[in-house]
């Protein structure tokens, strides 16, 4: 084979998760190129990537529009195999009209009948996505799935803004990232796209007091996710304490960049979202709170050190579904609100 094409454009983590099938089609055709297709946004994922020879984007805010366009570039790539992960018919679609000499998919996708060969989808206890994934190329390699990889280069200049005035023990924020190997230092991403997978502020708050008191805790997220980091950074109980120093680093940093940082982290610390991703792929050690979700879904951590925090009640609605919800459909949020802070304070 001489030109691959793996497609995956759906969130952040989903695409993460990808980078497995790279590894291991690179490991077993390190001659052949290997293209990636994935939605506009995600291209900081992959800056300087050693062995993807090109990164096709579809620009889905123009879903349809630019559809079109994305159909005749990858036409005009000639693809020996296509490999679409993603279960949708628009990305089945793609696929059908493709070119390719070989197409392989999921038998979800409502054009599956159309792909050279359907593989079987399955989401159980014990099944991991890159598991899932894998079977889409078995044929080709073997049944052991690589593990998901960025390729992180070392942190530059930190941006300092939030928190810096308040202690004089944040030094050096805007050297280079490699001079701040002794620092030690937390990363706690509290945000997710949705509210039955986030666990609530408070509790991270309970956790940040426990922190020691010379350590940093950098705040991690996206633009929107300033506000709430912004809500922790200020807590009053905080503020007036001799807590650890917490720098709001939301909106500031691509996805690489938080990848880094995470590497160097004494602990880092996230809800069931893409930030766990991110620490699998740079095996950085990684504590997740899984609150209306479980890791039976299979998008668990990857990381060597990696740990999982559940309430230990059993509840009769959780999980409430595949993915997180805007709201708790009973009125209680108890996944979440009835986690014990101590079994966080015992990853610190």
């Amino acid at each position: 084979m001489k030109k691959i094409l793996v497609i995956q454009t759906a969130s952040i983590g989903d695409v993460i998760l990808a980078t497995a099938l790279l590894e291991k089609l690179h490991c077993f055709y390190p001659d052949t190129q290997l293209d990636l297709l994935v939605r506009k946004g995600m291209e900081s994922l992959f800056d300087e990537h050693p062995f993807i020879h090109r990164l096709l984007l579809w620009d889905k805010s123009r879903k349809y529009r630019d559809f079109f366009r994305l159909l005749r570039e990858v036409r005009r790539g000639h693809y020996d195999l296509l490999i679409t992960i993603q279960r949708f018919a628009m990305t089945g679609i793609l696929t059908m009209f493709s070119g390719a000499k070989t197409t392989n998919g999921f038998d979800k996708n409502p054009l599956s009948r159309f792909f050279t060969k359907r593989i079987h989808h399955e989401i159980g206890p014990g099944i991991h996505e890159t598991d899932r994934n894998q079977k889409l190329i078995v044929d080709l390699t073997d049944s052991q799935p690589a593990k998901p990889k960025l390729y992180a280069p070392p942190l530059g200049p930190l941006p300092n803004k939030g928190g810096e005035n308040r202690k004089s023990k944040i030094k050096n924020l805007k050297s280079e990232f490699e001079n701040q190997k002794s620092e030690i230092y937390y990363t706690i991403s509290p945000a997710s796209l949705w509210f039955t997978k986030q666990l609530p502020a408070e509790k991270w708050l309970e956790l940040i007091r426990e922190m020691p008191e010379e350590a940093t805790v950098y705040l991690l997220g996206s633009k929107s996710d300033i506000d709430l980091c912004e809500k922790i950074t200020h807590d009053p109980v905080i503020q007036s304490s001799s807590d650890p120093v917490i720098v709001n680093l939301a909106g500031q940093l691509t996805l690489l960049q938080s990848a880094a940082l995470m590497k160097g982290a004494r602990m880092n610390f996230t809800n069931d979202s893409a930030p766990l991703h991110l620490a699998s792929a740079v095996n950085a050690l990684v504590t997740v709170v899984y609150c209306s979700t479980t890791p039976d879904f299979g998008f668990g951590p990857l990381s060597d050190d990696a740990a999982i925090i559940e309430i230990r009640e059993q509840l009769s609605c959780r999980p409430c579904g595949l993915h997180g919800r805007t709201s708790c459909p009973e009125h209680h949020f108890r996944c979440a609100t009835g986690i014990d802070p101590g079994v966080l304070r015992s990853r610190l």
